[in-house]
């Protein structure tokens, strides 16, 4: 991913909420597998990192990237945002510049 596309993708996510939320139980199979669903569904989402999760959120947005195939356009504090292109054209609501 390019600079420009990840300036792009973060342009986008600063409007939206995040939808998913990751606290002291950290990442559970369910929750990585709703957030593989989620990306097959949206191509970007954000998560929220509680405060009384211990991990670092730059790793958990590393391995739950590597998790669901996906690509981390940004960590800032303790939001995380993700972005996976859909596999087929016509599902494809981002277009990339």
């Amino acid at each position: 991913m390019t600079t420009k596309q990840r300036a792009y993708l973060k342009g986008l996510a600063m409007t939206m909420e995040p939808i998913f939320q990751i606290g002291k139980s950290s990442l559970t199979p369910e929750l990585t597998n709703a957030v593989r669903e989620a990306l097959d569904a949206r191509e970007l989402i954000k998560v929220s990192v509680l405060k009384n999760c211990l991990d670092d959120s730059r790793e958990l947005g590393q391995t739950l990237a590597e998790r669901t195939n996906s690509e981390v356009v940004q960590v800032i504090g303790k939001k995380i945002v993700l972005y996976k292109q859909a596999k087929d054209e016509k599902k494809r609501k981002i277009t990339l510049p």
